[in-house]
């Protein structure tokens, strides 16, 4: 059997098949068939990224079609709602998924001069920045990691904000800045994972996947991925989560925010790591009793 990996022509993702097929070998031959989706396309052309799931669809349907057998993705693309007769069958250990800063200048973020521009197209990044540094105006960038990277050093930005995960997998990491923790800036639902996606009926791939799942970082995954789908928070929501898991027990802390960053809702959770859904549910629904509900209605709406 030749395992059929279906993944993005982007460097880093091919970066993350390429870990997957290394882990991989010894168990089962495989090989990487590269699609171009429809977020790749408006990402070239400097659209704006809106909508569910278009940086995984046309591998979704690769996958339900039968041309590939497994689809590898970041976790954060992934939709709160999986296409009918797709699972997510495993997620291996998380990469770190705190944000950084890159700058020009080696500034970091408190040290930048008013007035300094910070690139970043995630309504949860701006938001964070704004209530940071509201002196230093955000726009939107746009395109892969090597794209924003040449525009930052051509000076359209003094900085931007990446994930580390990304960098990392690229190996530039000795391109940072700053690593923001996570009580300044926390990260998106599911950031620093991978998504391992395979069809639900195919027994076999999902034995051999399975060897590749991570409890800890799939237990993290589903309490996020929970809130989320519970709070009907789509990729444009300033929606920020994270889970972690220690022992048997996962704590999940999660905030809202304004587009301007001027209101910030938290909310903080913990329960048991064998049932994190339950744990995102929770944190949600004292969010929505907060008034998360009308913060991502008018970031929908802007």
């Amino acid at each position: 059997m030749i395992l059929r990996i279906g993944a993005r022509g982007s460097a880093l993702s091919q970066a993350q098949a390429a870990l997957v097929v290394g882990a991989l070998q010894g168990r089962v031959e495989a090989t990487v068939v590269t699609f171009r989706t429809t977020g790749d396309r408006l990402s070239s052309v400097g659209a704006e990224i809106s909508g569910k799931g278009i940086f995984t669809k046309e591998i979704d349907e690769a996958l339900l079609d039968g041309r590939v057998d497994l689809g590898v993705h970041s976790l954060k693309d992934l939709p709160s709602e999986m296409p009918d007769g797709l699972v997510l069958s495993a997620v291996p250990v998380r990469e770190d998924p705190r944000d950084v800063l890159l700058s020009g200048s080696g500034h970091p973020l408190a040290l930048l001069p008013p007035g300094s521009r910070i690139g970043t197209a995630s309504p949860r990044r701006r938001a964070q920045l704004l209530a940071s540094r509201p002196d230093c105006p955000v726009s939107d960038a746009r395109g892969n990691v090597d794209t924003r990277i040449r525009r930052l050093r051509e000076g359209r930005w003094e900085a931007i904000v990446l994930a580390r995960a990304g960098l990392a997998r690229l190996g530039r990491l000795d391109e940072v800045t700053e690593v923001f923790e996570e009580d300044r800036m926390l990260p998106a639902i599911g950031q620093g994972a991978l998504a391992l996606v395979t069809r639900a009926e195919d027994g076999e791939t999902r034995r051999i996947v399975a060897a590749l799942d991570d409890v800890q970082a799939h237990s993290e995954s589903d309490a996020e991925r929970e809130l989320l789908r519970h709070l009907e928070a789509g990729c444009r929501a300033p929606l920020a989560g994270r889970a972690r898991v220690s022992g048997e027990e996962l704590r999940l802390t999660a905030r809202v925010f304004s587009r301007d960053g001027d209101r910030i809702l938290e909310a903080r959770g913990e329960g048991s790591a064998r049932n994190p859904r339950e744990v995102g549910r929770r944190v949600a629904e004292e969010l929505l009793q907060r008034g998360a509900g009308l913060l991502i209605s008018e970031a929908r709406a802007e």
